[in-house]
């Protein structure tokens, strides 16, 4: 009878999902943290970890930038953060609608932040919401409980600075690139820019945008003075410049190889096979990634 109870109890603990553990996070700069996620495409090993998330602690309030793939990674997010500091979690900010940088937001609503975005943000998550949430609990399962969009309280149209006490966040919204909705951050005491995913490193970029917009958008955000950049995904760097110029350089091939198939009249899959081909070894997760842009992209430029 001892046995049968322990059986069943073990039975029932297994189908209960697994405790989160507070996210490992570095201390990219003072009061800056970051979680760097891993290079995981969508699919049936996706595990919601794929964007690099942190916050930034003031005097007074801590900001959150994006939270996650899964209410449990936010969850995780947020006892990192609890680990570090006891003082009120007042926002958090999403970069984009993407569903690896927004699903944890459910994780805070406890707290009662001000949920901050893109002005366009909320028309994207309403837009999406019933496919990503779908989508998230066939590939996640019972790791995806909890897991829902929250929509934005606070909407940015230009810019926004928020004081979190003895330190400032400039809040900053740009023109159709990687989205329709991007949005950065910049830690005014450190220097420490968040990008979001307009600056891709060693992950192969994706484009849910504009393209030739993008191009315009990273001439400006060369411009922008930091001291080192984190990016949607990849590793902090401190040369951004650098790491822009590379994702320009894969946008102009990208087009230029588009627009030279379309102008030659070969068939569409034939030129979104071959588009940027010579970019494939210095990405990871190229072929995947790379056949989305281009077919996305054949579609606009077919039209010019």
């Amino acid at each position: 009878m001892w046995v049968q109870f322990f059986c069943l109890l073990v039975a029932l603990f297994s189908l209960q999902p697994a405790v989160a553990e507070p996210l490992p996070v570095t201390e990219v700069a003072p009061g800056v943290f970051m979680h760097t996620g891993v290079h995981e495409e969508f699919g049936e090993d996706y595990h919601g970890d794929i964007a690099n998330i942190g916050f930034v602690i003031g005097e007074a309030a801590v900001a959150v930038v994006d939270t996650g793939g899964s209410f449990r990674i936010g969850q995780s997010l947020r006892d990192a953060i609890r680990v570090r500091s006891s003082l009120p979690i007042r926002y958090v900010i999403n970069t984009h609608v993407h569903s690896d940088h927004v699903f944890g937001n459910a994780a805070f609503e406890q707290d009662r932040p001000e949920f901050i975005g893109h002005v366009r943000l909320a028309g994207a998550m309403r837009i999406r919401a019933e496919a990503y949430e779908a989508n998230l609990k066939k590939m996640l399962g019972a790791d995806a409980e909890g897991s829902r969009i929250v929509l934005p309280t606070r909407e940015v149209s230009a810019e926004l600075t928020l004081d979190l006490g003895g330190r400032r966040l400039l809040l900053q919204a740009w023109p159709a690139a990687h989205t329709d909705h991007d949005l950065t951050v910049l830690d005014e005491s450190t220097g420490t820019l968040w990008m979001g995913d307009l600056l891709f490193v060693e992950r192969a970029p994706s484009i849910d945008g504009d393209a030739k917009g993008w191009l315009t958008v990273i001439e400006s955000l060369k411009a922008v003075n930091a001291s080192h950049a984190i990016p949607g995904h990849g590793p902090l760097v401190e040369d951004k410049a650098k790491y822009l110029d590379r994702l320009r350089g894969y946008l102009e091939v990208l087009i230029a190889d588009l627009r030279r198939g379309i102008a030659a009249g070969r068939p569409m899959q034939e030129v979104v096979r071959d588009a940027a081909a010579d970019e494939r070894t210095r990405w990871q997760l190229f072929d995947t990634v790379n056949l989305r842009n281009a077919e996305a992209l054949y579609m606009q430029l077919e039209w010019e």
